[in-house]
Order: C-alpha cells, then structure tokens, then sequence
C-alpha cells in the first residue's frame, strides 16, 4: 500500500492541518515508510503467543468486593458546609 499526493492532502485536511505544497513530498515519504513498517510487522509469526498488558509480569491487585456502608459518615460530612442527617445540603441550581 503507497500514499501518493492527493491522499497526503486529504489526510492533512481531515486532520485539520495545514501543509504546503512542498512539504507533501516529504509526508508522502514519511506516510509510506510507516506503512511499510506495518505491513513489515503483519509478517511476523505470532500464533501461540499470549497478550501481555506489560513488559513485567505481574499481579494485580484485587481487594474484596464487599457492601459496606462506610462506617464513618460523621467523618465524611464533617468539611460540608452544610449537612442535614449524613446528607450533603446543596444550593438549588436550577429553575
């Protein structure tokens, strides 16, 4: 797969960016040489290979999934400027 000038433009246009007329040249070169690159990369052998989410192998960490109701809304109201039973107090914002 190649790109040549007129897709160079459109691509540019799409993007919403400016190019002139002598840099379509040099992106088209630019443009072809990534695409190379990905067809280069398609040739190689994966099958059997597992997906990795890191260079590292690791662990996630997990904590229980468990309902709790926190156990502390005296401390989590406590900044609010204004509380009425546990609950934050809001200003109305609309009409």
């Amino acid at each position: 797969m190649s790109v040549d000038a007129d897709t160079v433009r459109r691509i540019a246009h799409l993007a919403r960016i400016a190019v002139a007329d002598g840099e379509v040249a040099h992106l088209q070169g630019e443009l072809n040489a990534i695409l190379a690159f990905v067809e280069h990369l398609s040739e190689v052998d994966v099958e059997g290979v597992e997906p990795m989410t890191s260079v590292t192998p690791m662990e996630m960490k997990k904590r229980s999934d468990a309902v709790t109701e926190g156990g502390i809304p005296d401390d989590i109201v406590r900044n609010a400027p204004a509380t009425e039973d546990h609950f934050f107090v809001v200003p109305k914002v609309v009409e």
